[in-house]
């Protein structure tokens, strides 16, 4: 089946070269030139994944995701002309799955992409093989991809719900970030502060549970899971 991409651009060939790209790929794409528009289009066709600017009229990229995320955890890749730091930091913890910056590369566009769509499929098993995981208080259902804390189910992102299923297959484990993003199938070009955000927001979803902090920094090594109360 081909996979929907909704592609959000005030830039008509910025547009033009995503459309091409992912089309000779074989996805479907859809376009919106503002963040106004591709929340209608979002409700009508409901994508796989969503490329998102930052930088829009009518409604800008980041609030345009944060209006998403009250409704849906699609994964979402956002596109920026800015560099800072700060930027990227914003976006991921507002819920974004990655960040290309602008000028870049269709090839590594499509890749990162790619790389999304396959974390999505690690979830979606078949009920045959579908799994439950548990440790603690934490557990997690493979076939529908939930998440729980206790009996409260906490929403999460492809990204974060990867992220734990990683956690929970090893739960002694020590991970560094470079184990991290293997396990997340990221390209080479993540940082260590992307992971260092996607920990921020699984903590914070499950501290707004009532929990604990459930990973616990391993100083000068990475993290680990912990059980919490």
């Amino acid at each position: 089946m081909q996979k929907k991409i909704l592609v959000v651009d005030d830039e008509f060939h910025i547009r033009e070269i995503i459309k091409y790209t992912l089309q000779k790929a074989g996805m479907t794409v859809f376009e919106a030139t503002n963040g106004k528009e591709a929340l209608s289009i979002f409700e009508s066709i409901l994508p796989d994944l969503i490329v998102l600017d930052i930088t829009m009229p009518e409604l800008d990229g980041l609030e345009t995701c944060k209006e998403i995320r009250k409704k849906s955890e699609i994964p979402i890749l956002f596109l920026s002309a800015r560099d800072e730091e700060i930027d990227r930091i914003v976006g991921l913890e507002i819920g974004a799955d990655d960040y290309v910056i602008k000028p870049f590369s269709p090839r590594e566009l499509l890749a990162r992409i790619n790389v999304i769509l396959k974390r999505i499929m690690k979830t979606s098993l078949p009920a045959q093989i579908a799994t439950n995981f548990k440790y603690g208080n934490i557990a997690l259902r493979t076939e529908t991809h939930q998440a729980f804390w206790k009996e409260q189910e906490i929403n999460l992102t492809a990204t974060e719900f990867n992220l734990l299923l990683t956690f929970l297959e090893q739960p002694q484990k020590v991970y560094t970030r470079n184990n991290l993003i293997h396990s997340l199938y990221f390209s080479e070009f993540i940082s260590d502060r992307t992971i260092d955000s996607h920990i921020r927001r699984l903590r914070q979803k499950y501290s707004e549970a009532g929990a604990d902090s459930i990973i616990e920094t391993v100083h000068g090594i990475g993290y680990k899971l912990v059980i919490s109360s």
